[in-house]
């Protein structure tokens, strides 16, 4: 039988609320698989609208969520030092992790390290620590953003062919800067057991309208090749990334 999947769509005023509300349900998710496996496995995506929901945490959830049974992954890494502005953990430690204080929880893609080399340890990586279904690494949550070009994670539409890597983590390089990126494969995306799109703006509109209607053509989209195999995607969008689907 085909596989069954559905979408569903949460519409929020501004990126602000938005990032309110996702961070209300991260402590929902998190409390839950806390309570029933003891931890929690995350990865986690660059952008602004992740960083507006790490400036929530920061702020509202400090206290109210047991960090020390969270365990943060990343979905992609640019190849550049953390303290580089462009480096996705980098920003994630200095508005929320630096708060925290406990790094022994944090698995960070090594963005400084020679790109395939480290592909290749942060696959190791993956494979020690987190549990295993359908023969891969399986996260609790998937965090994912999406681009006006369609990718997410680091799967560009170039690289149609990481959707279906058999490898759990790969290179890639930005196809307008050329800058090199580490980023998880579609097989190991699509094996999460939540996975949550946050994407917000005007100019993701058209992609987000043509991936909601699932058809034929969103597939040229790798966003539209994330397709959960335990239950439904969730979308948090905000109005203008939402404009064409309401």
């Amino acid at each position: 039988m085909p596989q069954i999947y559905k979408d569903i769509y949460n519409i929020f005023e501004t990126p602000v609320i938005l990032a309110k509300a996702f961070a209300a349900e991260f402590k929902k998710i998190t409390d839950e698989f806390i309570s029933s496996k003891g931890n929690i496995n995350i990865a986690l995506s660059g952008g602004n609208t992740p960083k507006l929901l790490f400036s929530v945490l920061a702020e509202e959830y400090m206290d109210k969520t047991l960090w020390s049974k969270v365990n943060f992954y990343w979905a992609d890494e640019r190849c550049v030092p953390p303290e580089s502005s462009e480096s996705n953990f980098g920003e994630a430690d200095r508005i929320l992790f630096s708060k925290i204080n406990l790094y022994e929880n944090l698995h960070r893609i090594i963005g400084e390290n020679d790109p395939s080399a480290e592909a290749e340890r942060y696959s190791a990586l993956l494979k020690q620590n987190l549990p295993f279904e359908n023969d891969l690494p399986k996260f609790d949550l998937m965090l994912l953003g999406m681009g006006d070009d369609g990718h997410t994670a680091s799967i560009f539409p170039d690289r149609m062919d990481l959707l279906k890597s058999e490898k759990y983590c790969e290179t890639a390089v930005h196809p307008a800067s050329n800058q090199k990126r580490i980023t998880l494969t579609g097989k190991v995306i699509n094996n999460s057991d939540r996975i949550y799109f946050l994407v917000t703006g005007k100019n993701k509109e058209h992609v987000v309208k043509i991936i909601s209607e699932r058809k034929e053509d969103s597939l040229i989209y790798p966003a539209g090749n994330i397709k959960q195999k335990n239950g439904d995607v969730n979308w948090f969008l905000d109005q203008d990334a939402a404009g064409l689907i309401r």
